[in-house]
This record gives structure tokens, C-alpha cells and sequence, in this order.
């Protein structure tokens, strides 16, 4: 073997000399920590907020006293308010009767490495006790339970230059008193050093706001509503509706779900009925005997269904369309013009007896007839009616009578137009001693024109005539 060689191995066998000594010395390094961590506790260590790295387990107890003499809660609150609960106030004492040897058990001498890397951090339910009515006492006392409390308020929503806007939720600082003690409580025995009420979720807070996805819902819906237009026809006139009286009739409930007024929407209608309903008006008639008389009172004319049109209303505003329409009627008249009664029409003179039937603006029947005895209470009612049905072949009955006709046409409840073959005779004064229960006593030839040519709905103008 050369000399080179032989180096070579006496080097290598060198070095590995070297290397068993250091691992040696790292062992018996390691050894003598584990030694000291049979009695300490392990780097990183804290119970309930108190530090006790590397400390030894005799002094734990008296360290943990130490904290507790200097041991205050900062409390903070909403609006930057602070406030602070020591534990003197609350006789906040180490408990003797504690499971701190659990800990000691769990930290195991040998694997104490560990703890280099890893935080140990233990929560002992038992550690500290405390006097539950002083912590009561102190907290009736607490500046954020006593000041003026606002309340939270969820995020609004208001109406301005045609579109409806967010106004942003209150938070308030109106504290849940169970909420907090439990936080506190908690807090004080975990050792913490300061409590954050809105993170513990100790105050009422606002069920929606800007973020919340129903408010944009909220929203948008609110807008669809007042996008709707509804155009109302009445003959030559109209009355528009918009988004700017829309808005009045929504409110927003406290889950955010939009209600449309009824109340306020039926009353709309209701004005569109006094301003455009005609049942009932004074007319203006050019009468066949030439004169201008005043018709008032009766049933005929235009009549809306208010209720019907409330709820389409609110069904065309739920679904924010634009639409021009008539309002949805009980009853109609022929005409929206002049006087509504057109060029057809029944007229009933009661001071002259005498009936003339219009077709067209064509005459085409004419007579005198018995009108209900006004010395008995059986006038005939005066104003527009129209013909309600009409019926080929009726028995009439009332208290004392019962007749058979041949052509009944109701205008008023019982009254109506028919013939009346008992009598010989029609007109003049007849009706003043022997006049009808209120119907119109028609000649056979008369009401069998009139029935055959007259439809349902046809205008029956009846009037006096004002004595000079």
C-alpha cells in the first residue's frame, strides 16, 4: 500500500471520528434540555393568557397570582369608547382546584423540540374563579348599557328625480346584555385582555343593508313599480300615471319585501269615479217638444268597477307596464258625448203621458201612456235608466194584483215598460186617479214596437215638465 492511500484512510477515518463526537455531544445536549423540561414548561407556552415559557411547574401558581393582581379587560365599543373591568372588582382569584396537571402530563420531556415551532397554547375551564353578582354589578353599571342608545336600523330606501335610492343602515350601539356577559365571562376566564363588542356579535345589529342581496332586489322592484304608465281614456279625455304618484302608494316592510297601498290605490280610483262616473248627473235633454229639460237622477250612465280596477291597477303596477286603457266599468253608457243618451233612446214625458221611441235619430214609435199614480206614493221614478232585459211573455204580481203581459221591460227594479190590454184608453190625466203601481201602461201596438226594435242597455229618459 502506498503512503497516499494510507492518508487517505486515516483522514476519512478522522473525519468520522469528528462526526460521532458531535452527535454525541448533540444527544447528550438534547438529553440534558429534556432533563430541564421534565420539570419546565415548554417554549411558547400560555395558560389562559398568562406567559409561562420555560418556567418551572413549582412557580406556574405563583406567577398566575402575579397576572391576576394587574389583570384588567379593556372593553371596546362602538364609536371609539372604551371601558375597562379589573379583576379586583370582580374578586377574580386563582382556583387551587384546577387540571393544570393535565398540562404538565401532556408536556412529555423527550419530544420538547417541538415547541420550537409550534405555539402551546391551553384553555383551562377551571383556572380562575370569580364573583358572578360583582361582575353583575359592574355591568349594570357600564357606560355602553347606560348612555343614550340609538337603535340599528336596516338600510332605507327613498325617492328622488324619478328613481327610487339607498339610504345606509345604522349599526346603533344598542347593546344584547346576555350577549355580553357571556363574552366577558368568557373572556375573563380565557385571560384575554381585551374584548371587541362587535366581534362578539354584543350589539342588535341591522338585519339588511347596503350588501344584503334582498335590498337589491328591494331596489330594482321598487323601480320596476314606478316604471309602470297607465294612460286612462274617458271619451276625449284622458288621465295619465306615473312613477311620481306611484311612489306614494309603496312602502318597504321591516323584511324588506314592498307592499303597494291598497287603501291609497283604491282611493284613486275612487276620485276617477267622482270625476268621471255618471250615473245620477243632471243632463241637459232637448226634449221632442222642443224645450231643453233637466234630466235628473236615474241609474243610466258610466259607472267604474272600483274594486276590479283597484286590483288590475295593482296587478299592471306589479308588473310595471306601460299600457293605455278604460278603466274597468259596472256599467257603461252608449256614448261619452254630450249628453250620453245618443240618438237612441226611450223618452217619457210624464207631465204629457206620451212616450217617443228613437232609433238612429229616427222616430220610430210614438204614443201616450199611464204613468204610476202620484196621489197613492206610486210615481213613476224620473232620471235616465236603460233598459235592463226584456222578456216576450211575463206575469207581473204586486200587493193586490197580478196581470199577465205580453212584453215586459224593466228599467228600475219592478218598474219597467209593458202593455196593457185592460185598458181602453192611455194619456191625459188618467195617471193622477188611476195610474199604475209605477210601471209605464203602454197601447199592445206601442209595446210590441218598442219591444221588437229596443236592446238591452238602450236609454230610457223619463221627466216632468216644470210648470210656467
Amino acid at each position: 500500500m502506498d503512503i497516499h492511500k494510507l492518508n487517505q484512510n486515516r483522514f476519512f477515518q478522522f473525519m468520522i471520528s469528528r462526526k460521532i463526537i458531535i452527535i454525541a455531544y448533540l444527544i447528550i445536549l438534547y438529553l440534558i434540555f429534556s432533563t430541564y423540561f421534565s420539570s419546565h414548561f415548554y417554549f411558547h407556552t400560555q395558560i389562559n393568557g398568562v406567559n409561562l415559557s420555560l418556567k418551572a411547574y413549582e412557580d406556574a401558581v405563583n406567577i398566575i397570582e402575579n397576572h391576576l393582581k394587574n389583570y384588567e379587560l379593556q372593553l371596546f365599543e362602538r364609536y371609539n369608547e372604551t371601558e375597562f373591568i379589573t379583576g379586583q372588582e370582580i374578586d377574580l382569584r386563582y382556583n387551587e382546584r384546577n387540571s393544570i396537571d393535565d398540562i404538565y402530563k401532556q408536556q412529555k420531556s423527550i419530544p420538547w423540540i417541538v415547541s420550537l415551532f409550534k405555539d402551546q397554547s391551553y384553555y383551562l375551564a377551571d383556572l380562575y374563579t370569580f364573583h358572578n353578582d360583582k361582575l353583575d354589578d359592574i355591568m349594570n353599571e357600564l357606560l355602553c348599557i347606560n348612555r343614550e342608545i340609538l337603535a340599528p336600523r336596516n338600510v332605507s330606501f327613498y325617492y328622488s328625480a324619478g328613481a327610487y335610492k339607498l339610504s345606509a343602515e345604522v349599526y346603533g350601539n344598542k347593546v344584547i346584555k346576555a350577549k355580553l356577559r357571556e363574552a366577558i365571562k368568557q373572556s375573563i376566564i380565557s385571560g384575554e385582555t381585551s374584548l371587541d363588542l362587535s366581534e362578539h356579535n354584543c350589539y342588535e345589529d341591522p338585519e339588511y343593508t347596503l350588501s344584503s342581496s334582498k335590498t337589491s332586489r328591494t331596489v330594482k322592484l321598487l323601480n320596476k313599480y314606478i316604471a309602470t304608465k297607465v294612460t286612462y281614456r274617458f271619451g276625449k279625455h284622458e288621465e295619465r300615471l306615473s312613477g311620481n304618484q306611484i311612489q306614494k302608494w309603496l312602502y318597504v316592510d321591516n323584511k324588506l319585501d314592498v307592499i303597494i297601498n291598497k287603501d291609497e290605490v283604491m282611493k284613486y280610483i275612487a276620485e276617477l269615479s267622482e270625476k268621471y262616473d255618471t250615473v245620477g248627473i243632471t243632463r241637459q235633454f232637448h226634449a221632442s217638444t222642443g224645450k231643453i229639460v233637466e234630466v235628473k237622477g236615474g241609474l243610466y250612465g258610466w259607472k267604474i268597477y272600483q274594486e276590479g280596477e283597484t286590483k288590475a291597477l295593482i296587478d299592471t303596477i306589479k308588473h310595471g307596464e306601460i299600457i293605455e286603457k278604460e278603466p274597468i266599468y259596472i256599467q257603461r253608457a252608449l256614448s261619452r258625448e254630450g249628453n250620453e243618451i245618443g240618438n237612441t233612446y226611450v223618452e217619457i214625458n210624464i207631465t204629457k203621458q206620451y212616450l217617443w221611441f228613437y232609433k238612429n235619430g229616427k222616430l220610430i214609435a210614438q204614443g201616450a201612456v199611464v204613468t204610476g199614480n202620484p196621489n197613492r206614493g206610486n210615481a213613476t221614478v224620473v232620471g235616465a235608466y236603460m233598459l235592463n232585459y226584456k222578456q216576450d211573455g211575463a206575469t207581473l204580481k204586486g200587493l193586490g194584483y197580478e196581470v199577465d203581459v205580453n212584453y215586459w221591460m224593466p228599467f228600475f227594479g219592478n218598474m219597467g215598460i209593458h202593455d196593457a190590454r185592460w185598458r181602453s184608453s192611455f194619456g191625459g190625466e188618467i195617471y193622477k186617479s188611476r195610474g199604475t203601481h209605477g210601471c209605464v201602461n203602454a197601447p199592445y201596438y206601442l209595446a210590441k214596437k218598442i219591444y221588437e226594435n229596443i236592446e238591452v242597455g238602450i236609454p230610457i229618459i223619463i221627466y216632468e215638465e216644470k210648470s210656467n
